[in-house]
């Protein structure tokens, strides 16, 4: 593909499923069909739904909860930012985050350049969902610099929080009824039930 006609005539669209473009020709398109998202991974354009309900809700409070932190909390200045439906960067792929969080960088982020310090996924239903949020995003994410990446289960109702300590993964589950917290955002508190109401809400109807 072209970079200049991309940033002319070319409108991103379901159609463009598993076509290949490189990450400057990714970067360039400024339209879309905003029906769908769009991630590159490893040179190939996948197009997914949009998050459902289930999904946006929830992440919608934890956003919440994390802005209040920031402006409220003595510590919260940890925080410098946080994001939904964000990019995250790789050498050949755009993976799309449900939510990323930059903290202790002591300025505002640029999301082109600095890795988030913590990245979250709601996962979708589906086995081929759950093998890509649990297994290839998080290897890509630890790999890149990330230093959590916190993977919430709203089917088996746990969060699962991945560490990359030297060469070894460390994986840690945060049951339903448990409160997670971080030594990167000092007096932060994630009660897990309360994310997964949120979801159930919408399940219920």
């Amino acid at each position: 593909m072209n970079a200049t006609v991309q940033l002319e005539t070319f409108v991103l669209g379901q159609e463009h499923n598993g076509i290949r473009m490189s990450t400057d020709e990714f970067d360039a398109i400024t339209e879309y069909d905003d029906l769908y998202n769009y991630e590159l991974i490893h040179g190939v354009v996948i197009v997914n739904p949009i998050p459902s309900q289930e999904e946006r809700d929830p992440n919608e409070e934890l956003g919440y909860w994390l802005r209040n932190y920031r402006d409220h909390h003595p510590e919260g200045g940890v925080l410098q930012s946080t994001l939904h439906e964000e990019y995250v960067r790789t050498s050949d792929s755009r993976r799309r985050a449900d939510r990323v969080i930059w903290a202790g960088l002591g300025r505002q982020p640029d999301p082109a350049t600095d890795v988030p310090t913590i990245v979250v996924e709601f996962v979708s239903k589906g086995r081929r969902n759950w093998q890509r949020d649990y297994v290839e995003k998080r290897n890509e994410y630890l790999e890149l610099g990330v230093k959590e990446y916190w993977f919430i289960d709203r089917f088996e109702r746990r969060m699962t929080v991945f560490k990359q300590v030297r060469a070894e993964i460390n994986e840690a589950v945060v049951q339903e009824s448990e409160i997670y917290r971080t030594e990167l955002l000092p007096g932060f508190e994630l009660p897990l039930a309360r994310l997964l109401e949120l979801s159930d809400r919408w399940t219920s109807k």
